[in-house]
Formats: structure tokens, C-alpha cells, sequence
């Protein structure tokens, strides 16, 4: 098999899977739609021989996609105990071990290689099985190759967090590029062809380079599309039809449905329209197969798809999720309500839950057919599925449906719950009222008609919200009655919430042994499957840590953790939620640009509303209001509003200390007061929060503000107030607090004040620093240094100091481990950089990220000579 330019990408292949014998490697092998990533892959496996047993998985374009669908195919090749636990919808932990099991073998088994096609079609769970493979592949002396298609991968799309959790010392990245004219002219003269029209009209793409040139007709095709349509047309009517009925299943179609049609089936291989796959048929390409699809009418393509969901449906072991997408294009309500819920069931069960809400949100659609109990569980079970995946919205939509469903049944028990889980889920969406009212609504219909396990289950969740609002002696009295009842009851898992409740107030009222309390909950949880409280007593302590408490050295090994928790087991919420913890701690740490990068992620991923976005966007104004950046006050403003929605401390607190700063900054100094006030009123009706109440003490004071300060003031920033500068700067440095440490230095001695501008300086933070620098000019400071260029603050891109260094490099032609070395950086850091200049420049490619940098004359704007 000829490849055109493909020969160094198969000698890195080939250099790897040598090289893996020494500790496993990652292959990506990127690239646009038809440059040919399959077929070099192909040809690799080909080549390896006896050395390599190659075993070989795909994702699908389906409408939901398979979960774990690599692994099936991989499970289907090698059978044995992969194959029976995938079977039997075993927990990914089992899977996963089942598959490690496979790869480790006889010694005497060839090297293995796993190939993974597609993977930016990847579901949830396949990128949680990437990552658990990625993280151990060295210990397996395998290579692992992954092809993608980078020009669909935008800032948030969810492979660009796996790619980034493996291994940089084990990943090789392969980028395919389109064929070179001199190629492209070449091939077009030996098939009689125009060089330049076939290099016009393919842009060097492999794939259309091919298929043009292969077509008989006198004429060009105007559009490479249709190259395959016309290839359609000359074949006879039969094999015409059966293409088009392959045309609608994504990737390759089953032997089950093409079994009858021996005969065309044949034809349309001999004319160059489908090939052989497995024991069924495909197209040679994705984008062979959905030009086809797409000329099809809508009328046509719906009854091809019930064709396909007639045959698959009777056929043993077919994925629930390959049927609900056949069912959902062929407007069959009664097959998306029956597997849509099977599948559902599934993807929940495997951890899958982003997936497992798409297969509920679909059959929801046709629930009006079911009978109003089972009406009302379905929407349960999508709203419980919809909470675990973050997305908050819609399971609180689900919720009141489902709880006007029971109100009509009169079943108080369920009625309970679906009020605790609308007070849960209003909470996360920012609505504090009707999360209190849902709260005690749920009470009150558990004492006058519910049972002691719901009165336990309502008393629990007053001592979760409780403890959110800062009301922490109710929430231990509201946590230990409803674990008393739980413990009598032999109820773990309210016995658990609540135990989690009262020993996180615990902890941020300073009582000793609260963590390791939460950590015991978090590890009993987790051995009986109760993940979501896992996560939680785990996020807590990362929380408490990095805010109630100040200990931001101690608190990023806690944040690691429940981070890697809520990865592993797909709980997206509470992810979005540690996101926001560890944007704040790099804040804090002066590590801004890194905190920048988390706290862009999660308001793309929240679209900027709700609780999760309150934190990343006091932390992000925070950041450009130092920097001096214009959209800092309308990012403070955006924070403001989503914090007074909830209107609880521990949201307006953080948002009212930006805007305190800024305001100061901005030469306001009576509105940098009010700010501070705002939150410092609010405080006043809480439990005492010293690091809470002293951060805006602080800012009073700092504002020029001369009313009474409260008791409750942290020792640091009591420190800072009283002017003991040096006393508060060894403070912060044995908490972490690396910022705070540079604000107390400033009001240092010269030595300590001139290494608060160099940290200022090193942060791009213009505003603290010219204020400094006009403060040391006024002490009679002979020497103040000038300080860097203003180039990042303004930036025509608003891209950060770093990002700009890396924007710079992009355009000399780096690679990410070029980038990390130059700018002394991990891969994974560099990987979050690039993520975000490509979201703030709009594009999708580092491609695409030069050609705009060198339109818009933003080369050189970092600082980097």
C-alpha cells in the first residue's frame, strides 16, 4: 500500500514501539478529517508482524456515544474476562483491571499495541479508561496510539483534559500535514489530471486527492463531495440502495445487515464504494459516508434508519446506545423510550453520567407515554444522572416535574425526596431561596407524613445547606440529629451525608480531628459505591483549607486529590467545583497565569452562571483588574450578580475583595469601602469566619475606611492591619500565601517593599505595582526600578504574560515540549496555555493560531526576545 509522505510518521511509530520495551509510550496521531491517520496506522499494524499484537478499538459518531466503545471492540478480539465483564456491566474499576490483565499476558506474547481510532468521539468513560491506561502504561511495555482529529478539539473539548493527564515523558505527538504540492502535481499528472485544479479543489488532503483522481468522468466534479455521489450513481439500483443503508451507521456496518444482499454488497465494493470491515461493510472514510448520508431526504434517511433499528434490535449483545441513535433518527418515540433508558441505566452504572443524561434527556422527550409512576421515576433517574454529570439545570427541571408527578400519586416519601434533591440543585444553579424553601417544605411533609428515614434524609440536608451559608452551629445540630436517626436506622448513606455536614463545620470552626474525620467518611464511602459523598468529603477539606481556614500549602495536595476523584469517576459537578478551589489557591500562590487557565475553563464549561462560576470569576477579575486590563470590572460585575443571587458569604466575600481592590486601584477609595462593607455586613449575620472576616477588614482599612472593625479577625491580617508587616509576611509564607506575603512586604522597609514590585513585576500586575512604585518615590526612594514593558496588560489579544510567550513560540514552530523546556514548564501547564490563547484568539488549531497571530501583528507581544 502506497502512502503518500507518510513514511517519517511510520518510522516514529515504528521507533516507539521499540522504544516501549523500555517503558511504555503514547502515540498521538493527529490530524484533519482524511490526511490519513487510519491508514498510517493501518499500515504500522501491518508492518509489525509477529512483533506486536495490535488490538483495536473505535469511537463512533453516533448521537450519544458508546460508552466504552474501544474497549468493547478490543473486549470482542480478545475475549476472556474483558470480554465477560464488559458483558456483564461490571463497575470501570473492574474493566479496567481486566484490561491491564490482558496487556501484562505470557511473557512470551508479543508486544501489545492498542489502537484507539477517533478519539475525539470518545464518551466519558473511554477517556477515564485513557487516562487509568495512560498513567500505567509504562509498567506494561506497551504503545498506546490514539488518532484524533485536532481541528475539532476546541478549548473545551473534554479529550483535551485526558491528552493532558498522561504522561509527558510518555507521549509523541504525530501531527499529519496536508500533501505538499510537488506531491499532489505529481500524482494529478500520472492520472491525466490538472495539478492545479486537483490541488484547489483537495487542498492536499490524501483522502480527496485520492477519490478525485480515481474518478473516470471526462469532467472535475465541481466539489470534491461529490466524487463519491457520482460513484453512487453508476452502480446498479441494488447495490445503490444497499450504500445508502450503510451510509446511515456510523463507522461500519454489521454483517447482521448486509447478510441478505450477498450480491450487492459485492457490487458496491467492485465499484470503489464500500470496503470490506470486520464481518460487515463500510466507507472508506467518515467523510465519504455522511456525504452520502447527507444527499439522502429526510423522508429516505428516517426509513434507512428503521431498517437498521428492525435488524440491530434482534441482534444479541448490540450496544443500547447504538439503538437509541438509530431509534432518535428514525422518529421511533416508543424505541428512544424503551433503550434510551436501558442505555441510560447503563452509561450510570459504568460512570458514564454525561452519557447516561443524553440517553434520559431523549427519552424524557416521549415520556408522556408512560403511566405517571414510571413517568415519574424516569424523571428521577435523568435528574439524578444530569446532578452527577454538573449538569445542574436540567435535573432541577426534572426534579419539579417529577415532583408534581408524586404531589398527584400522594406519595409523601417520594415527594420528601424530590424536595431534598430541588433544594440540592437550586442551591448549585444559585437560587438560595428556593433552595431554603425546598429544604424546609421537605421537612415539614416528613414530619406530618413521612417516616423517621425521611425526617433523617430532611434533617441532613438542612445540615449540608447550613453548613454552605456559614451557619455552622446549626449545621452540626441539624447534622448530628439526622445521623442519630440514620446510625439507629441502619441507614449509611444519610448517615454518611450527615456526618460529612458536622465534621466539615467542624473543621472550619478549627475543631481538632474534623479532617481526618472527613477523610475516614470519604474512605467508607467510597468502599460502598457512594461516590458523590466521597467527592464531597474529600472537596470539603480541599475548601475549607484553601478559604475558612488559609492553609493554601496544605490545601493543593487536598485538591490534587478529590480533583483525581471526581476524574475517575465522572462526577463533572464536583470537578467544576475543585476547579474553582484551585483557581483560587493559584491565585493565592502567585501562579497566575495557571489560575487564569482553570478559572476560563470552568465559566466556558457554566457558561458564566451559577454557583460554580461565582469563584473563577472573582478570581479572573481579580487577576485583570491587577493587570489593568479593560474587561476586569464587567468580569467583577458578572460575579457580583451570580454571587447575590445566593447571597451567601462564602460567594460574595471572595467577589466583594476584587472589587474592593479594584476600585481602590482605580482611584475610588469611598467606593473600595462600600465594597469591603458589602461583605463584611454580611459576615456580621454568619458564624465568625476569621480569614473570611480579616481578607475584608484588610480592604476597609486598606481603602482608608475608620469604623469599627469585628472581633473576629484573623491573626495575619490583623498583623497587616496593625502595620507589623513583617510579622504578617512570615505568616503568609508558612501558609502559602504568596500574594498576600507580596502585600505585606509592601509596606515593608525598602529591601521588603522593592521584592513586592519584582513579585508584582513577575506577575504582570501593573496596578499594585505602579501603586507601589509611586508609594517608594514618595517615601524618597532613590533607585525604583521602571519595570517590565507593558505589552500583556493591553494585549490586542488580552492573552496573559505567559500566553503571549507561548503565542510567540507557536509562531517560531515549538513543539508543547519545545515550549516546556524553553519556558521551564510541564507539558500539561503548556497544554492549558495553549487551550486558552487558542479560546481567546477564537480558533481551533495552532495553526490557525499563527495565521491569526501574524494578521493581527501579535508576534513579540510576550516577553520573550
Amino acid at each position: 500500500m502506497e502512502l503518500w509522505e507518510r513514511s517519517a510518521a511510520l518510522d516514529r511509530l515504528d521507533d516507539l514501539l521499540r522504544r516501549a520495551g523500555d517503558g511504555g509510550r503514547v502515540a498521538l496521531v493527529s490530524g484533519e478529517a482524511g490526511l490519513g491517520k487510519s491508514a498510517v496506522v493501518g499500515e504500522f499494524a501491518r508492518r509489525c508482524g509477529s512483533r506486536a499484537r495490535v488490538l483495536w478499538g473505535a469511537c463512533d459518531r453516533l448521537v450519544t456515544p458508546r460508552v466504552l466503545g474501544p474497549l468493547r471492540d478490543i473486549g470482542r478480539q480478545t475475549g476472556g474476562a474483558l470480554a465477560a465483564r464488559l458483558d456483564a456491566g461490571a463497575a470501570p474499576g473492574e474493566v479496567f483491571a481486566a484490561f491491564l490483565d490482558e496487556l501484562s499476558g505470557p511473557r512470551q506474547r508479543a508486544r501489545p499495541v492498542v489502537v484507539v481510532e477517533d478519539a475525539h468521539w470518545a464518551d466519558e468513560a473511554t477517556l477515564d479508561w485513557l487516562m487509568f491506561l495512560g498513567r500505567r502504561v509504562d509498567r506494561v511495555a506497551a504503545l498506546l496510539v490514539l488518532t484524533y482529529r485536532d481541528d475539532e478539539l476546541g478549548p473545551e473539548h473534554p479529550l483535551r483534559g485526558a491528552l493532558a493527564a498522561l504522561p509527558s515523558r510518555a507521549v509523541d505527538r504525530i501531527a499529519l500535514a496536508p500533501l505538499s504540492p510537488e506531491t499532489v502535481a505529481e500524482q494529478a499528472r500520472r492520472a491525466g489530471r490538472d495539478p492545479v485544479v486537483v490541488h484547489r479543489l483537495t487542498g492536499g488532503n490524501p483522502l480527496l486527492v485520492t477519490e478525485l483522481l480515481k474518478t473516470g468522468a471526462a469532467e472535475v466534479p465541481a466539489a470534491v463531495q461529490d466524487l463519491i455521489l457520482d460513484r453512487m450513481r453508476a452502480l446498479p439500483a441494488a447495490a445503490r440502495e444497499l450504500a445508502q443503508l450503510v451510509s446511515v451507521v456510523p463507522t461500519r456496518a454489521d454483517g447482521a445487515l448486509v447478510a441478505d444482499a450477498p450480491d450487492p454488497v459485492d457490487e458496491a465494493i467492485a465499484g470503489g464504494v464500500l470496503v470490506p470491515s470486520g464481518d460487515g461493510v463500510a466507507f472508506r472514510h467518515e467523510l465519504l459516508r455522511g456525504a452520502v448520508e447527507n444527499a439522502l431526504s429526510p423522508a429516505r434517511r428516517a426509513a434507512l434508519h428503521r431498517r437498521v433499528l428492525e435488524v440491530l434490535a434482534g441482534v444479541a449483545g448490540v450496544d443500547p446506545g447504538r439503538l437509541v441513535h438509530h431509534a432518535v433518527n428514525a422518529g421511533d418515540g416508543g424505541a428512544v423510550l424503551r433503550y434510551g433508558r436501558i442505555a441510560g441505566a447503563g452509561a450510570g452504572r459504568q460512570g458514564a453520567h454525561r452519557e447516561a443524561a443524553a440517553h434520559y434527556r431523549a427519552a424524557v422527550e416521549h415520556a408522556a407515554r408512560l403511566d405517571p409512576p414510571d413517568r415519574a421515576a424516569l424523571l428521577e433517574e435523568y435528574a439524578g444522572q444530569a446532578y452527577l454529570a454538573g449538569l445542574h439545570d436540567e435535573g432541577l427541571r426534572a426534579r419539579h416535574a417529577a415532583l408534581a408527578l408524586r404531589e398527584s400519586l400522594r406519595q409523601p416519601d417520594l415527594i420528601g425526596e424530590n424536595l431534598r434533591w430541588i433544594s440540592r440543585l437550586a442551591w448549585w444553579t444559585g437560587d438560595a431561596q428556593l433552595s431554603r424553601q425546598a429544604a424546609g417544605q421537605a421537612v415539614t411533609v416528613a414530619a406530618e407524613r413521612g417516616g423517621e428515614q425521611q425526617l433523617a434524609t430532611a434533617y441532613g440536608n438542612l445540615a449540608q445547606l447550613s453548613c454552605l451559608t456559614y451557619e455552622l452551629d446549626e449545621a452540626v445540630g441539624w447534622g448530628e440529629r439526622a445521623r442519630a436517626v440514620a446510625e439507629r436506622l441502619g441507614d449509611l448513606d444519610t448517615a454518611l451525608s450527615a456526618t460529612i455536614s458536622v465534621e466539615t463545620a467542624r473543621l472550619a470552626l478549627g475543631a481538632p480531628g474534623a479532617r481526618e474525620a472527613l477523610e475516614t467518611a470519604h474512605r467508607t464511602a467510597a468502599a460502598h459505591g457512594l461516590t458523590e459523598h466521597a467527592a464531597r468529603a474529600l472537596g470539603n477539606i480541599a475548601g475549607v483549607l484553601a478559604d475558612e481556614l488559609a492553609r493554601y500549602s496544605d490545601a493543593v495536595a487536598a485538591t490534587e486529590a478529590v480533583g483525581a476523584y471526581a476524574a475517575t469517576h465522572n462526577l463533572d459537578g464536583w470537578a467544576l467545583y475543585v476547579l474553582g478551589v484551585r483557581s483560587r489557591l493559584r491565585l493565592e500562590r502567585a501562579e497566575w497565569d495557571d489560575a487564569l487557565t482553570d478559572a476560563d475553563e470552568i465559566i466556558a464549561r457554566c457558561g458564566g452562571a451559577g454557583i460554580n462560576a461565582v469563584l473563577p470569576l472573582a478570581v479572573k477579575g481579580r487577576i485583570l483588574a491587577a493587570r489593568g486590563h479593560r474587561d476586569a470590572p464587567a468580569t467583577l460585575d458578572a460575579g457580583l450578580r451570580e454571587a447575590l443571587r445566593v447571597n451567601a458569604v462564602q460567594f460574595v466575600a471572595p467577589v466583594a475583595d476584587g472589587r474592593s481592590e479594584y476600585f481602590l486601584w482605580a482611584g475610588d477609595p469611598r467606593r473600595a469601602q462600600r465594597e469591603a462593607l458589602r461583605g463584611l455586613e454580611l459576615a456580621a449575620t454568619v458564624d465568625g469566619q476569621p480569614f473570611v472576616t480579616g481578607r475584608l477588614a484588610y480592604r476597609y482599612r486598606r481603602a482608608g475606611g475608620t469604623g469599627p472593625l469585628p472581633e473576629s479577625i484573623a491573626r495575619p491580617y490583623r498583623l497587616m492591619i496593625d502595620g507589623e508587616w513583617r510579622a504578617a509576611a512570615e505568616e503568609w509564607a508558612s501558609r502559602g500565601g504568596t500574594y498576600l506575603r507580596a502585600e505585606a512586604l509592601a509596606a515593608g522597609d525598602e529591601p521588603a517593599a522593592l521584592e513586592a514590585l519584582r513579585l508584582y513585576d513577575d506577575l504582570g500586575a501593573a496596578k499594585p505595582a505602579d501603586r507601589l512604585r509611586a508609594e517608594l518615590r514618595r517615601r524618597g526612594v532613590a533607585r525604583v526600578p521602571r519595570g517590565p514593558r507593558r505589552a500583556t496588560a493591553a494585549h490586542a489579544a488580552g492573552l496573559t504574560p505567559r500566553q503571549a510567550d507561548v503565542l510567540g513560540l507557536l509562531i517560531e514552530g515549538l513543539t508543547n515540549a519545545e515550549i516546556a523546556a524553553r519556558l521551564t514548564l510541564s507539558a500539561k501547564t503548556v497544554d492549558h496555555h495553549i487551550s486558552a490563547v487558542l479560546a481567546k484568539l477564537g480558533v481551533t488549531s495552532r495553526a490557525q493560531a499563527v495565521a491569526v497571530a501574524h494578521r493581527r501583528n501579535l508576534g513579540g507581544a510576550g516577553r520573550l526576545p
